[in-house]
Parts: C-alpha cells; structure tokens; sequence
C-alpha cells in the first residue's frame, strides 16, 4: 500500500477509517492528488472516478441515500467545488450526510492573480452544518486532526453535509510506503441519545380532541414501525395522510392528497380542519394541502423531528426533538380512543375518489396521465424507484404503489438538476433493482449523469417527453405569458435515443397506447445491459387531461 507523503491526506483518509466511511467519489485533477493517492491505494475505500463534480456529488447522493451514511467527495481547486453546491443545498434540506473535501492552493496563492484560485473556505456557509478549514504544517496536526474529527462527527449524528477545505503546496504526487503521522486521543460519535420530554399534558389535549390530523412527507429512514402507524391508523378521531415519498401504507391512511381535497367544498373544509396536526418526516409535496392547512390552521400543530422543524403551516406551537419511533413508544400509552367520524367520512370520501379515479383513466386519450397509470401499474415488485421533480413526482401521487417498492426524490431544494445521478449512485449503493422515471427536461439537463462506468446492468430508465416543461401548463395563468414557449416551457425536438448510442444503453421507444403496452414486457425483462424507455406524449393535451381529472372527482 501507497501514502501520499502529504501528512493531511494521511491525517483525513485515516480518520475516515476510524468511522466506517467506505465510499470515495473522486473527480479528477492536480491539487487533490494527495488525497486522491491516500484513498485509491487503501482497499478499505470504494473509489469512483466521476469527471463532472455535479454529477459526482449527486451520484454520492444517492449512494449515502441507501447506505444512510457519510459518503466523501473529493475535488480539485478552483470551479470545481463549486459544481457541488446543487448536490450539498439538497444534502441539507434532506439530511443525508456528505462529506466534501475540497483540495486548496495555500493561503499565499488566494487573490493574487495564480491560476485556479477562489476563496474556498466557508464557501458554503449557509448550506452546510459543518465548515472546517485545515492549515498545511507539521505544527498544525493536532488542530486539523480535532476539527476534521468534529466534522465527520457531525456528518454522521446530525446526518447532513460537511465541507473540509485541504491546502496542500507543491510536489503533490510524492507517496510514502508508510503513514507519518499518529493519531492523538480521538473524539468518539455518540449516537446515545436520550428523549425525556414531559409528554402529560400534550397527551391530555390529544385526548380531548376528535379531529387529530398526521400529515407525513418524506419519509425513508427509521421508518415508522408497523405498530405504531396500525394503533394510530384504527383510532376513529385520527386522520393519516401519506404521499408517495412517505413509503408509508395502511387501509386507513390516505395516500392521494390532492386527489382527496382538490374536490372539497366548503362543508368538507369546515369537516377537515383538525384541531392537532402532527407532522412528521421531510418535505410535503402536495402545494394544494400546504394552502389548505395556512388558511385553515389547527389549533395545535406539532412536530417530530431530532434536528429541526419547520413552520410550514405558520403555525407550528411545539417540537419533540427525537425520532417518531422513540416518541411514539412514549406517547401512545398515554392516549386513548374517542369516539369520531373524523376518520371515517374522509376514508368514505377516499373511496369515492378513488372510484371515479379508475373510471376517469379508462376513458382518456394517450396522454401523461395515461402513461402514468399504465407506468405505475406495470413496474416490478421489491425495487427501489427513483423519480425526477416537477411533473413526475406530482403525477405518481396520484396512484397507489406496491408496498416493496421503495421511493426517492430529491425533494430538499426540488430541483431537476441531479436526479439522474443520484438515482445512478443509489442504483450503485441499493441492493434493489432500480427504475428511474424521469421528464425530458430534468433527464436532458443531468445527461452527464450517463459518464460514467458504473451503471449496473439491470438499471432501468423511462422517460416521459412532451416536448418542454409540460409542469408549466398546468399552473394557473402562465400560458398567457408572452414568449411562454420559449422561455417558460422550454420547447424542443430533442430525444434521447442518440444520448443512448453513445452511453451503450438499449433505447425503446413509444408513442401510442399499444406501443407502450408492447414495449413494457421486453423493457422490463432482459437485465443485459441499462434499458431507456422514451415515451412522447402530446403537450397540447396533457394539461387539459389532468385539469378535466379534478373536474370529473367532484
């Protein structure tokens, strides 16, 4: 085995020893070669080598969004930390730990005209839990050991990015056959966490109310054990309602939102208002039950969450800092059953929209809701499914979903720029297959995603292309925008099919109801090399399918 003789790549790589770190997402250059070497030569690291540091850092993403685990990043000086900031504000807004070490000029070669050069140290300052900022020379180790310590710490308790900044001077590429340095007496993680919160007088209000509303975004890690959710899920005056990212599922919970309230009118509204909403897990997808709730507030509106709660209701009154698990175990002794109809009439109501749901899409033409019917009915059992923002997501929240089949997005910050990538690192990291469901736009604008050597075989890509920002249509008055095709839905001709050529991955092709249905089988079932379904549906159409759907529940 090789070391870097720089003492700083043997000071990080061992320390990320010492806390389990296994994955090492490298993107090439000259100043992080020591840290390059340091990783690369120890068997201990699965290394990748990703050249566009945005897509590395969603690809790391993904991996440490399955492994639930710090994943590092490593990059060169200059731009190319900056490519990673998309992938880190995500990171943070989903807790999902990364750790990027950013090689740097030394402090002498910043903002005097050498070639190369930014400010890199706490340059992410607003989205990053953890900004360390080490300094080259023996006489430094010991600080640089105890503040890198406290970063990967960090990283992993309070699951979140971490940035650590590495000046290294020249030569970079000289190695050493053994390590020179000697860990001082480490900072160990401490994961024991205790909740002692007084939960008496929340579970007397509990009690006393019949309109108990659970509203769960996001939610894939420490999930909620069956039976808690099955003891809330039969108490009458308790109302459960999912969406797709939630991975959550009961007869008694309601996993449609917008598909349950776009319909209501003033009488259902007046029945919905709860007096307690408890909230639980990441971000809620649906815009419909956010506008919903901030018009018509709960009386109490808590929140579960070990880090942070956000008041996105603007009217949160308490945050139980643990996880729900550990609050539940706690809390549902202390309840009890009421009498209630609360539950019941919205699952009635949930019922009849789901009835006119299945007679709605047996009548309409091909479209982006058809193909979203036939996609989500037809996908394999016990994958893990990655989908891309903007229209995608919002459509799958309209169906149901096998319960093996686990669901991702990058619902953080939203934003289409990484999906691709990260659901190729998480197809890397998962021990599922997994199908990725994408737009044109989201899948055109991360096609870097495809460069690289560790696509597995069975990873399986659909796209649903209709020609622009299909999303766009859909919003109240922007089709009234001038230059709205232009600017706004972005039109094109563009296909992937010759993006597939060149990334060696088998391309079908639909454009019809029977050529979707005859294209799925033959998609689905050979696992030789990545597949990539392209399904054009009509733009003129799509929105008003979708707008005449919320007309036709009512």
């Amino acid at each position: 085995m090789k070391y870097s003789s720089k003492k700083l790549s043997q000071l990080i790589t061992q320390l990320c020893l010492t806390r389990g770190i296994e994955s090492i997402i490298i993107s090439p250059g000259s100043r992080n070669a020591p840290l390059t070497i340091g990783f690369s030569e120890n068997k201990n690291f699965t290394c990748f080598s990703i050249v566009d540091e945005r897509c590395a850092a969603f690809f790391a993403l993904g991996i440490a969004q399955q492994h639930h685990k710090p994943t590092v990043l490593v990059c060169s000086s200059g731009t190319a930390l900056l490519n990673y900031y998309p992938a880190i504000s995500e990171a943070f807004y989903s807790d999902i730990p990364l750790v990027v070490i950013s090689a740097d000029r030394p402090t002498s070669l910043i903002d005097i005209g050498d070639g190369q050069t930014i400010k890199q140290e706490n340059i992410f300052e607003s989205h990053i839990l953890e900004s360390c900022n080490c300094i080259e020379g023996d006489d430094y180790i010991n600080f640089n050991q105890i503040i890198i310590s406290s970063a990967l710490n960090t990283a992993i308790t309070k699951s979140g990015p971490v940035h650590i900044n590495v000046p290294f001077s020249e030569p970079l590429y000289n190695t050493s056959d053994s390590l020179s340095i000697e860990l001082i007496s480490d900072v160990k993680v401490n994961r024991n966490y205790t909740f002692t919160e007084d939960l008496f007088s929340f579970a007397k209000k509990w009690n006393n109310a019949k309109k108990k509303l659970i509203l769960i975004g996001v939610h894939f890690h420490e999930r909620l054990e069956a039976p808690f959710l099955d003891f809330l899920a039969k108490d009458g005056s308790v109302l459960i309602l999912t969406e797709t990212t939630s991975n959550l599922h009961h007869k008694n919970i309601i996993n449609s939102i917008d598909q349950l309230i776009t319909p209501f009118d003033n009488f259902d509204i007046e029945k919905f208002q709860p007096e307690i909403l408890l909230t639980f897990g990441g971000m809620v997808i649906s815009k419909k039950i956010k506008a919903l709730l901030r018009k018509n507030k709960p009386q109490e509106h808590w929140h579960i969450d070990s880090k942070k709660a956000l008041d996105t209701y603007f009217c949160l009154s308490h945050h139980f800092k643990t996880n729900p698990n550990t609050f539940f175990k706690q809390f549902l002794p202390l309840t009890i059953d009421l009498s209630s109809e609360y539950q019941s009439y919205f699952i009635d109501k949930r019922n009849d929209r789901r009835k006119k749901h299945m007679a709605y899409i047996d009548q309409i033409v091909f479209s982006d809701l058809y193909v979203f019917s036939k996609l989500i009915g037809s996908l394999p059992t016990n994958i893990n499914l990655q989908l891309s923002n903007s229209s995608t997501i919002r459509y799958t929240q309209l169906f149901n979903f096998k319960e093996d089949i686990d669901v991702f997005c990058n619902r953080g910050t939203s934003g289409i720029d990484g999906s691709t990538s990260t659901a190729i690192g998480a197809a890397v990291a998962g021990e599922k297959e997994t199908v990725f469901i994408t737009g044109d736009l989201s899948f055109l604008y991360d096609s870097n995603a495809l460069w690289n050597n560790y696509i597995p075989l069975n990873f399986k890509i659909i796209i649903i292309n209709n020609g622009g920002g299909g999303i766009f249509r859909i919003l109240p008055g922007e089709k009234n925008t001038p230059n709205f095709e232009r600017f706004i839905e972005t039109k094109h001709d563009l296909s992937a099919e010759y993006l597939c050529k060149m990334f060696d991955i088998k391309y079908f092709v639909a454009k019809t109801k029977k050529e979707l249905e005859d294209s799925l089988p033959f998609f689905y079932s050979t696992q030789n090399k990545p597949h990539l379904l392209e399904i054009f549906t009509p733009s003129s159409l799509n929105d008003q399918v979708l707008l005449d759907y919320f007309e036709y529940l009512k």
